[in-house]
């Protein structure tokens, strides 16, 4: 149960010496649980590994260019209000945020029609009108059943910590009578008949990593997520909240940079500390790992899982600098591939590329002009590909892959921005192998373990360890999932575990 802010101003009030904290890993849940932590009078120390703070939600700048790495939309501002209230600023005064209009546009391969995805009622009846008049008179239905979904389901289990099955097995009924078991794709297809309105409102989990074709249709208030509370830019990028929070972490407390901590310190079963990769021990009375899952268990602990999970697809990830702008780009843009259920299909369960890519880009001159020179674009283009447990061989795999994404944007049939590759004047690629190397993901995944029903909530790593004492998880991998959303409200629970067994120590 999460500990509200009278205990922790109790805990922070109390006159005995503080218990030290170590946070791994400076994302936006370690900085979120840091911040957290300080407010309740906790001594914080946040170990990154890399010479700069945000993990997935890092940011490139170059040539007058800046691309957000990771994150690139902000949906649920409300947590950030509560967050930055508990460090005594307002958001107003940390972050500029701007509702975007349309959230995103989605195209489709070989079809000059598009959908602007926006939360106001009519506009959204009428984009889906044009693909189908009966559709767009389920719309409403569709808002009903989603509603509840993200009122009963979402935001109750978003803030629970389910440290027992028996958290879990109380909420499956209430799931069974939402219709939020069965797959996403499903649930909407209750409401829309028509094949691109069908995909307009299921293909949000993706953003989490999720198959649309898999996950539970918990998942699909997602869509709900989005048109009751919007989708925000934040002038600089998501990296400027990320800026924020580590501001307001140094003020009370300490990041060390560019150390990687390499175990995790035990005795009788109780965690101790961290050592670094220079040797140097940092005791703790708690540790809270902002690291990938797999990589907490294995190199921190020095021990196998306990239990194997299935991990997200990764992504290829193309930050591209041009010299003039394509206005067929909204801030957000789809294109949906040929064949879009074969596509994930290929990617998630049979390991390989797909044949007719679907991919994302993020244009934020479109919000922001100081994101690119003058007349010019930075867009961040992103494609969902295997993990490193395929067989792709990214060193030969990678130039042929550029190849597919620029033609797809470039093409009549797909995006039609013409003359693109002579427009770039600056790029930057990651693959897989990049999440390895620079994220320390488990095979390259981008966004932790798959959301499916076998790995949420209960059977998801638990944000309090259930074998090691005083250790605690945050972030994507841990519940309640990945998305900034889940990472803010994972931070919630894992602080508010951690300040319950302070409170323990005490009594």
């Amino acid at each position: 149960m999460t500990v509200g802010l009278p205990q922790a101003a109790m805990l922070k009030r109390t006159g005995e010496s503080r218990r030290r904290v170590a946070v791994i890993g400076a994302g936006l849940g370690g900085l979120a649980a840091a911040l957290r932590l300080q407010a309740a009078g906790l001594e914080v120390q946040v170990l990154e590994a890399c010479a700069t703070p945000g993990g997935r939600a890092g940011q490139i700048q170059a040539d007058g260019f800046t691309f957000d790495t990771g994150p690139s939309l902000i949906t649920m501002p409300e947590l950030l209000d509560e967050l930055f209230r508990l460090a005594g600023t307002t958001t107003r005064e940390q972050l500029t945020l701007h509702r975007l209009d349309p959230f995103y546009r989605i195209h489709w391969h070989s079809d000059p029609r598009w959908f602007d995805f926006n939360g106001d009622p009519d506009a959204m009846a009428e984009q889906i009108g044009k693909f189908s008049p009966a559709d767009a008179r389920r719309y409403p239905d569709f808002i009903k059943a989603s509603r509840r979904i993200h009122h009963e389901a979402i935001l109750a289990a978003g803030r629970m910590p389910f440290l027992s099955l028996g958290d879990l097995i109380g909420l499956v009924p209430k799931m069974v009578r939402l219709d939020a078991l069965r797959s996403v794709d499903r649930f909407v297809g209750r409401f829309f008949k028509e094949p691109h309105v069908r995909q307009a409102f299921s293909f949000h989990p993706l953003f989490i990593g999720g198959d649309p074709f898999r996950v539970p249709a918990v998942y699909a208030a997602l869509a709900y997520l989005q048109i009751e509370s919007g989708v925000w830019y934040s002038d600089g990028g998501v990296h400027s909240l990320v800026k924020a929070l580590t501001a307001l972490v140094e003020r009370g407390g300490r990041i060390a940079y560019g150390d990687p901590a390499v175990e995790i310190l035990q005795i009788g079963g109780r965690v101790r500390g961290v050592r670094t990769s220079s040797g140097e021990v940092h005791p703790a009375d708690f540790v809270v790992s902002n690291a990938d899952v797999l990589e907490t268990q294995r190199l921190l602990l020095r021990e196998s899982p306990a239990r194997e999970p299935t991990l997200t697809m990764s992504c290829f990830l193309l930050y591209l600098g041009t010299d003039r702008r394509f206005p067929q780009l909204a801030h957000h843009t789809l294109l949906v591939g040929e064949d879009f259920r074969g596509f994930i299909g290929d990617v998630r369960r049979n390991g390989r590329l797909g044949a007719s890519p679907s991919l994302y880009v993020h244009a934020p001159a479109r919000t922001e002009r100081a994101m690119a020179p003058l007349g010019g674009d930075s867009l961040s283009v992103l494609l969902p590909v295997p993990n490193l447990r395929s067989s792709t061989d990214w060193h030969q795999a990678e130039t042929k892959v550029r190849q597919q994404v620029i033609e797809a944007m470039e093409s009549p049939s797909g995006l039609g921005m013409g003359g693109l590759r002579q427009s770039v004047t600056l790029e930057r690629r990651w693959t897989p192998l990049d999440f390895r190397r620079q994220l320390r993901a488990a095979s390259g995944n981008a966004f932790g373990p798959e959301p499916t029903l076998l790995q949420s909530a209960y059977f998801r790593q638990p944000n309090k360890d259930r074998r090691v004492q005083g250790l605690f998880h945050v972030g994507a991998g841990t519940h309640p999932g990945a998305g900034i959303p889940g990472v803010l409200l994972g931070a919630e629970i894992t602080s508010g575990l951690l300040l319950e067994e302070v409170g323990a120590w005490r009594r």
